[in-house]
């Protein structure tokens, strides 16, 4: 059995140095500010002989947070933003959901305009089971699409205060800032790596 030890006092860390705003009353988004300090994942998780299966992704919208989890401990978050209606699971095709669900990934690139882009299993069995439901008890249109090309991406060179604002813009997507993305691109690996998104 592997001594996690170590991530112990870098998850304190993470977690005493994190803040979450919150909406203004003039309707300014706030979100999840990621630590002024905090090593880089490659440091974090050096060392600990993790296969790639090991590492799993977490998106929480509400607090728009992306994390790396590892056996149920949150290593590391980021600051991330969503599609431009952010509450709710996505239902149909345009409708700039982000949807809920546990997902793998399709593929990787890197990306001329988004800096690099994860394409997420969406829509998965789970996905489509909903969506069906959803035209038969009447919430979306019989004639409905089910939308896709979800992925994770960066922000064009230099917008990295696209994120920092913590207004959601995407269609669909979550963005990252470049430096994070290029944190996390190495641990995600096709068919093996899994995603949790979480209202």
């Amino acid at each position: 059995m592997r001594n996690f030890g170590v991530v112990v006092p870098l998850v304190w860390f993470q977690a005493t140095a994190c803040t979450a705003q919150h909406g203004d009353q003039d309707g300014s988004l706030g979100g999840y500010s990621a630590p002024a300090v905090a090593p880089p994942l490659a440091q974090v998780l050096g060392g600990m002989g993790l296969s790639p299966g090991e590492v799993h992704f977490k998106v929480d919208k509400s607090e728009r947070r992306f994390e790396v989890v590892v056996h149920g401990i949150v290593v590391k978050a980021y600051a991330c933003v969503l599609g431009e209606v952010p509450d709710g699971d996505k239902m149909i095709q345009g409708d700039r959901r982000t949807p809920e669900g546990v997902f793998g990934i399709r593929s990787k690139r890197l990306h001329d305009k988004w800096h690099a882009f994860v394409w997420v299993d969406y829509p998965n069995a789970e996905s489509r089971r909903r969506f069906e439901q959803r035209k038969r008890e009447g919430v979306i249109p019989a004639d409905a699409t089910i939308g896709g090309e979800i992925g994770i991406h960066g922000v064009p060179k230099g917008m990295d205060h696209w994120v920092d604002a913590g207004v959601d813009w995407t269609f669909g997507c979550i963005a990252l800032k470049n430096a994070d993305m290029d944190e996390i691109h190495p641990y995600i690996k096709q068919g093996t790596t899994t995603i949790s998104i979480v209202p």
